[in-house]
């Protein structure tokens, strides 16, 4: 008797299992690595600055949600001049926070907008011989605003894809494109990557996701 209510408690948590399993969290936190590739107007060397990423989403309504993050990328550079080790690195630092709104169109499909402030931090230091001789900081604010959809190709997959405009202090107003998708492992942990290109940037990032 003990084993046929089991079996019954079982199958009547499937449905609900399966259901959880392919919907959409808009409250999670993630990180990892992320690469900026600069185009020089066409040039043939593109410089790639490496570094990590972290950002996060919380659901604040049924379709509103918030968002925020901050990434670091750095090059360094290294030559001989006249006997003296030269270095110059570049860092490029990026928060970011936002808002956003989301509505099914279908029952694995959402689509989605949101606009965010962001603030683009470039520093560079000039060295000989391990002494800094110079350094220069500059930063930029922009604004971004964004639509498009996400959505859910299988159980275990997540993809999404938006477009919209980026304009700020110190920069021509440009589009912007984000193409994404999530493999999870567990309902709550997955694997994810996204590129998000503007103007002559072209972002990668790979990470780990942890949803809520």
């Amino acid at each position: 008797m003990r084993k046929i209510l089991l079996a019954a408690a079982l199958l009547a948590t499937t449905p609900f299992a399966a259901s959880a399993a392919e919907t959409m969290s808009y409250t999670f936190v993630e990180g990892g690595w992320t690469q900026l590739q600069l185009d020089r107007n066409g040039a043939d060397s593109k410089p790639k600055l490496d570094g990590g990423y972290l950002r996060g989403s919380f659901a604040i309504a049924e379709q509103v949600y918030v968002f925020g993050g901050y990434s670091m990328v750095s090059k360094t550079y290294t030559w001989d001049y006249y006997g003296y080790n030269g270095r110059l690195k570049q860092e490029l630092r990026q928060p970011e926070l936002g808002i956003g709104y989301h509505m099914p169109l279908t029952d694995r499909l959402d689509f989605t907008t949101d606009i965010a402030w962001l603030r683009i931090n470039n520093e560079a230091k000039l060295s000989y011989d391990g002494e800094e001789v110079d350094r220069l900081k500059d930063h930029t604010n922009a604004g971004r605003a964004t639509l498009g959809v996400r959505g859910k190709p299988s159980a275990r997959t997540e993809a999404w894809l938006k477009a919209g405009y980026i304009d700020g202090s110190d920069m021509d107003g440009t589009w912007v494109g984000t193409l994404g998708g999530q493999v999870n492992f567990t309902q709550a942990w997955g694997l994810v990557g996204e590129v998000q290109a503007y103007d002559d940037v072209t972002q990668f990032s790979v990470g780990v996701r942890a949803s809520f």
